[in-house]
């Protein structure tokens, strides 16, 4: 011991003590592999993509998931659209196709409601910039026009639209009795659509606006079988 672990009261070693060695290290130091690892080379045409699996048995037939898949759509009844056919009544061909008085009464009320409601809101406007004078500020002349407008479209838009919806109602009731649309049907429908639009104001407006009414059926019947 040197005087400096003396003094510390540590002992130093000349030497380290060389490692002890197991029996069972020494035997898988001294043991050899038998076999190597070998990778074998990827056949690129023996690799599965996606499509082996999903073009496969093991998901079901998407036809299978409707509904109505299994029966036999020929004995369902309600499947056949009957009212898919179009109005073979004679005269009954008008500018759209159409399937009965059904489709009549949509468009003929239709059309005729916003043609009304667009003539009307041109004619209000025209009323408005002429009842307002040139000197006036814009704001004044911009709330005279829209005033008028509002006034007269719809008014002169919803009275054409009740006389068409009343007109084709009676149009189609004659057609369906007489088994053909003609012109006579028109003409009549358009005066009793007329009359009961103006039954409240008397018997002069009747007549007024019944004969107003059927000239213009008359004037579309006569249009309709020249052009169409």
């Amino acid at each position: 011991m040197s005087l400096w672990g003396t003094l510390t009261g540590k002992r130093t070693s000349s030497g380290s003590p060389a490692p002890t060695t197991t029996g069972s290290d020494a035997t898988l130091q001294d043991a050899s592999p038998t076999s190597s690892f070998q990778s074998t080379p990827l056949d690129p045409s023996s690799a599965q993509d996606v499509s082996s699996f999903l073009g496969g048995a093991s998901l079901p037939d998407p036809s299978q998931l409707h509904p109505l898949a299994g029966l036999n759509q020929q004995t369902l009844d309600y499947l056949s659209l009957d009212e898919s056919a179009l109005s073979d009544l004679p005269g009954g061909r008008s500018a759209l196709p159409s399937r009965g008085w059904s489709d009549d009464l949509q468009y003929g009320t239709g059309v005729t409601y916003l043609s009304a409601l667009t003539l009307g809101g041109a004619y209000g406007m025209v009323e408005g910039l002429r009842r307002t004078p040139a000197s006036a500020p814009p704001k004044i002349r911009l709330n005279s026009v829209l005033n008028s407008i509002t006034r007269r479209g719809p008014f002169l838009g919803n009275s054409a639209g009740i006389i068409a919806m009343v007109y084709n109602g009676i149009n189609s009731i004659i057609g369906h009795y007489r088994g053909k649309h003609d012109s006579a049907n028109s003409i009549v429908a358009g005066a009793l659509s007329g009359m009961l639009f103006k039954s409240t104001r008397g018997l002069r407006p009747m007549m007024i606006s019944g004969g107003l009414v059927a000239s213009a059926a008359g004037a579309w019947a006569v249009a309709r079988k020249t052009l169409f």
